[in-house]
């Protein structure tokens, strides 16, 4: 499978983990890695940082003194049945964090958001969303789109299949199943203009 991020790849030779790790630790950019090849990320505009505030916000303040905490997108979190390093938008692991050290890249997460911008929405919707489905422990995949009041959320079913729930009115409400939360659109969107 190949990636195609709309960033730019860094390095048109390929690259080893140690070496992708050791570029991330010395960079004051976020960088994707999968297969060897290393991408830099592309920067979020207004609605996307709006949206993430709006619902990062909510998580931190809802999940404070919960087993499953959480975080933004300066997280590394690595998938090793498929060799990708990313950085989600917002990441909730349901485990403690605290025998990793701080810039060492985390696996297992349960829930995983991205807000979808005109530039990655194609790769995060496909190539992306098939990556992180290798994930054991992933149990929801949300995209807010940027554009539009428009929220998707996949979450495997009982058989072990993915299901989309669409959400496309701000008076209609994402449930975050995992962690027991509802959002409004209303809130996600509020002060995006849409």
């Amino acid at each position: 499978m190949e990636l195609h991020e709309p960033a730019i790849a860094y390095n048109k030779g390929r690259m080893t983990v140690n070496e992708y790790l050791d570029l991330e630790n010395a960079s004051s950019e976020k960088h994707e890695y999968y297969n060897g090849e290393v991408f830099a990320m592309a920067g979020a505009g207004r609605r996307h940082n709006i949206i993430f505030k709006n619902i990062y916000g909510e998580l931190a303040y809802r999940l404070k003194g919960h087993r499953c905490q959480p975080y933004g997108s300066d997280l590394r979190i690595h998938i090793p049945q498929n060799s990708l390093y990313t950085y989600p938008d917002i990441s909730i692991l349901c485990k403690s964090l605290t025998e990793q050290g701080d810039n060492e890249p985390v696996s297992g997460p349960t829930v995983l958001l991205e807000v979808l911008s005109p530039s990655t929405k194609s790769y995060d919707r496909g190539v992306k969303f098939k990556l992180y489905r290798d994930i054991p422990e992933l149990r929801e995949y949300i995209l807010i789109d940027s554009e539009s009041v428009n929220v998707e959320r996949f979450c495997i079913n009982s058989n072990g299949n993915w299901e989309l729930h669409e959400h496309k009115t701000s008076d209609a409400q994402l449930t975050i199943q995992t962690v027991g939360i509802k959002l409004s659109l209303k809130q996600i969107y509020e002060g995006t203009e849409l």
